[in-house]
């Protein structure tokens, strides 16, 4: 299960690199973010179970603020790398929900799925450009490996360790939601510590991909608690 979860991985982040390179920024963080709706609809059907409208509302709600919050620097024609995005966006899609199918009420460690995963990931990266790597890890001072090891423990480890969790404990569509706030901790320690501004279309952004979060959050527990209670009593 865990070669599988790290496989789709390095599947879905290699599709963001490369649609990346043909697009901006700009579009493929809407397009990405696409998977907060994609999410909670593949859910419902595969669950034969569908979540409240006031939830889908709150997703979309959610996507109009990231709108407003990341296309400061304007959008492109849509080209190659905007399919490349979309098609990341879709396996992240089929990818949490299967996650959360696999490990939900199961005795499954978030931590042990996260080391396996990521293990299969780099032997997989490695694997298709061995000399490379090799030649940039010998080049590589003290400060690139400090570096490297905040990034490899706080922003990968870490963070994929609490998504297993999220999954695994409550669902995929609140997982999601919850991933959806990802560019508004970015923008603030860009304003925080890189000195940049914040417009007020961003302010505006921010603060509906905020409430819409805590909207859909309250949606989706009262509607999983609600499920669980009339499974037992059945």
């Amino acid at each position: 299960m865990s070669i599988g979860f790290g496989l789709g991985q390095v599947t879905v982040l290699s599709l963001e690199t490369s649609g990346v390179q043909f697009t901006s920024a700009t579009n493929a963080g809407l397009i990405i973010s696409l998977a907060i709706i994609f999410t909670p609809i593949l859910e419902s059907v595969w669950r034969k179970n569908w979540l409240p409208a006031p939830f889908f509302i709150a997703t979309v709600i959610v996507v109009v603020g990231l709108a407003l919050l990341i296309t400061g620097n304007g959008l492109v024609a849509p080209n190659l790398g905007d399919l490349l995005v979309l098609i990341a966006a879709v396996l992240r899609t089929v990818y949490v929900v299967i996650a959360g199918h696999l490990t939900q009420d199961k005795p499954i460690s978030a931590l042990n799925i996260t080391a396996l995963q990521l293990t299969v990931a780099a032997i997989v990266m490695f694997a298709i450009n061995p000399v490379t790597t090799i030649n940039t890890a010998i080049n590589f001072t003290v400060g690139d490996w400090g570096l490297m090891l905040f990034l490899s423990l706080f922003c990968t480890a870490f963070g994929f360790v609490g998504m297993a969790w999220g999954i695994k404990n409550t669902s995929a569509s609140r997982t999601s939601l919850l991933l959806g706030t990802e560019p508004v901790w970015a923008t603030i320690v860009a304003v925080a510590i890189g000195g940049e501004l914040m417009g007020p279309l961003g302010i505006v952004g921010a603060l509906l991909i905020i409430g819409g979060t805590f909207w859909g959050q309250a949606v989706e527990t009262r509607h999983r608690l609600g499920s669980s209670s009339g499974e037992s009593a059945a």
